[in-house]
């Protein structure tokens, strides 16, 4: 199929790092606002779209999609007030809906985020109640952007009772008893607030009944700090607050909200660890941290001397990376061996009570809960298990099943295998290898190999509906566990960051090689896919190694190393990354691995479908765009380069079904349709 790019002009921009000129002629399409960029939005869609038209089974995917998804999805019950509250999808709706009822009596509509707008693009962020559960107040993104507007409602009547409070960013909502709340933004940036630089976060608290201007600043006027959050203890007996400079590390305040005069407490000053406060018992603080314990412990200190050195531990480091909840009366941990899930319960003491037996391999969340829960809640999932929620008696340790998945998908039909191989340096990296059972290695089985490996994230076995759909039309489905993630505590993470990013991409490849090498694929049946940090591994994937793959599919991706940190929030991911204003040695490094600037002339590259939204103010979107102008210019041969770009949708959260639906279609089709089948694999005709 014969494709005719619009014409991307080129700038004469050059910037000098450290006396070396970089050329940058497609640093127009940085400005998301001007009418030059949004033209070349819709040449480019029109190209996309026109292409996709043309792959004969897409609507088979869409409507396989669509009756797959098409379930009830009800999330775990809980408790605020006189009432009892659920989340609740129908099957198809855009967004889920917030279900409430007393005691026994019927459930009825709370909130219902798909009224907020037509096209469904108006989505429910954070909820919270009120210590007495008689108030409430929830945040809306609107064309799916990472700027909230905040409501305050009267729970009983439903009636909205003061003015909406806006431009609030990166923000929980915590209450201070019945009277207000906490929340966190940032001044609002001059020029595009989708993409404007944003540095200094702050903590406000909104008393109820007053302007929004009135709100009194609690902390961030000073120093910089880009991430900030307040949150109130169970009791609202204390506020504990977190600030940090990048994404890893946090200095911890503490502030007595019983004492009217309290001064702010420091707890922890630097940023050399993460901390936060788990739960109190009066004055008698329980923290996670991973402070001299790279893959966290659980300490007990004393509110009026809650330093360091005067921290208890109550549950030890162990060698895997532990979580953990509060709840009934209980602690409960989770700790992640080989990327999979084990659950302990103790009491607050650090005595164990039980370690509890889960369903099977795979992921859990969940046990949260009120101090005085009688029942707490999990759910439990895997790569070919759809999501089910178990209810837990903490006094017994007995789980029942709650609520199963009625899914038109069986399980039974399918398997996870979890393999190690060896990376470029003799690392062991783990990967959960997920197909129908009784597949051939035939060496031509159609694979994505999906990745991330960064900000100390964890990639846990989950169900998802999309990779199901891939999976029945024969499809294998892979994730390793590259270093940079979370999976194995600190050190597995910060052996993925800075001068160590190249292990990343060298820990993806081998698991590309690995796959090939056991015949589960071949590079003429490879897909590799990544959103976010895993766009920019994509993207360095396919420009160190464009023959091993078929088709590449970054989505919202990192993609120029050298300018991230100049828009939104993105200098806050120099921990990961460094910047090409550190140093020389950092400049030169990153621009040796950033995709947009490793494209080189003369190279044929996989076919590439790169997905972003315009609404994108987390990575903002010229990154993907930047990326296709200089792909499409340099791309020699015949496979396609492609850019989608979603309209009136953001990073990804609250985006809705239909749209995701839409997406997975085009990208499934775009994948087998690349690697050569007239039809759906499962007919087994291919293009000769």
């Amino acid at each position: 199929m014969k494709l005719h790019y619009p014409i991307t002009k080129k700038g004469n921009t050059i910037t000098h790092y450290f006396d070396s000129p970089v050329k940058d002629p497609y640093r127009w399409l940085e400005d998301d606002i001007s009418k030059e960029t949004n033209a070349w939005v819709r040449e480019q869609n029109k190209v996309t779209f026109d292409y996709l038209k043309n792959i004969p089974y897409l609507d088979p995917l869409k409507n396989r999609l669509e009756k797959l998804w098409n379930y009830e999805k009800i999330g775990a019950p809980f408790t605020e007030g006189e009432y009892t509250y659920f989340y609740k999808n129908d099957g198809l709706q855009n967004q889920y809906v917030l279900y409430r009822h007393k005691k026994n009596n019927k459930p009825h509509v709370f909130l219902d985020p798909n009224t907020f707008s037509e096209d469904g693009t108006t989505s429910l962020g954070a909820v919270s109640f009120s210590e007495d559960g008689t108030k409430v107040a929830y945040a809306i993104s609107e064309g799916g952007s990472d700027w909230r507007k905040v409501i305050v409602m009267d729970v009983a009547t439903k009636k909205i009772t003061e003015d909406t409070l806006v431009d609030i960013k990166f923000s929980g909502l915590s209450w201070r008893g019945n009277d207000g709340f906490y929340y966190s933004s940032y001044e609002k940036p001059m020029g595009s607030e989708l993409s404007a630089k944003t540095t200094q976060h702050r903590l406000f608290y909104h008393q109820l009944n007053t302007a929004q201007k009135n709100d009194v600043i609690i902390f961030g006027d000073k120093k910089i700090r880009r991430y900030i959050g307040g949150a109130t203890s169970r009791d609202h007996r204390f506020l504990s607050i977190s600030a940090s400079k990048s994404t890893s590390g946090n200095e911890l305040y503490l502030l007595d909200l019983e004492n009217p005069s309290a001064k702010l407490i420091t707890i922890v000053n630097n940023f050399d660890s993460d901390t936060h406060l788990l739960e109190n018992k009066g004055e008698t603080l329980y923290f996670i941290t991973n402070l001299k314990a790279p893959n966290k412990r659980i300490v007990k200190v004393n509110a009026h001397n809650p330093s360091p050195e005067n921290w208890i531990d109550i549950i030890p480091e162990t060698e895997h990376v532990l979580s953990a909840t509060a709840a009934a009366g209980s602690l409960f941990t989770k700790y992640m061996i080989d990327a999979v899930s084990q659950v302990k319960q103790y009491d607050f003491n650090g005595k164990l009570i039980r370690e509890i037996k889960l369903p099977g391999m795979g992921t859990v969340t969940g046990f949260g809960g009120k101090e005085d829960a009688k029942i707490l809640y999990y759910a439990f999932t895997n790569y070919n298990t759809p999501g089910s929620i178990y209810s837990f008696d903490p006094k017994k340790g007995v789980s029942k099943l709650y609520r199963q998945a009625a899914i038109d998908f069986n399980s039974e039909d399918f398997t996870s295998k979890q393999v190690f191989y060896t990376s470029k340096d003799g690392t062991k990296i783990p990967m959960i290898i997920s197909h129908k059972k009784g597949l051939k290695l035939t060496g031509k089985n159609p694979t994505i190999l999906y990745g991330y490996g960064g900000f100390n994230i964890s990639l846990t076995p989950s169900f998802s509906i999309a990779n199901a759909v891939w999976m029945e039309q024969g499809g294998v489905y892979a994730v390793p566990n590259l270093r940079g993630g979370g999976e194995y505590g600190k050190k597995w993470h910060i052996a993925g960051i800075k001068y160590n990013k190249q292990n990343v991409f060298d820990d993806f490849i081998s698991a590309a090689e690995y796959l090939i090498s056991k015949q589960y694929t071949s590079s003429d049946f490879l897909a590799i896919q990544g959103g976010s940090n895993g766009g920019l591994l994509v993207g360095v994937t396919m420009t160190q190694r464009p023959d091993l793959i078929k088709v590449a599919l970054p989505a919202v991706g990192v993609l120029d190393m050298l300018r991230y940190h100049t828009f939104t929030a993105g200098a806050g991911w120099a921990y990961d990354y460094g910047t090409s204003e550190d140093s020389k040695e950092m400049f030169d490094y990153l621009k040796g691995y950033s995709p947009v600037h490793n494209v080189k002339k003369g190279v044929s590259y996989p076919a590439t479908m790169i997905t972003t939204g315009d609404h994108d103010d987390r990575v903002v979107p010229s990154h993907s765009f930047k990326f296709a102008a200089t792909l499409q210019d340099k791309q020699t041969g015949k496979n396609p380069v492609l850019i989608r770009i979603e309209t009136n949708a953001g990073h990804g959260a609250g985006t809705p079904i239909s749209k995701i639906i839409e997406q997975y279609a085009a990208i499934f089709g775009f994948v087998f349709f690349n690697m050569g089948f007239k039809e759906l694999p499962s007919t087994n005709k291919v293009i000769e």
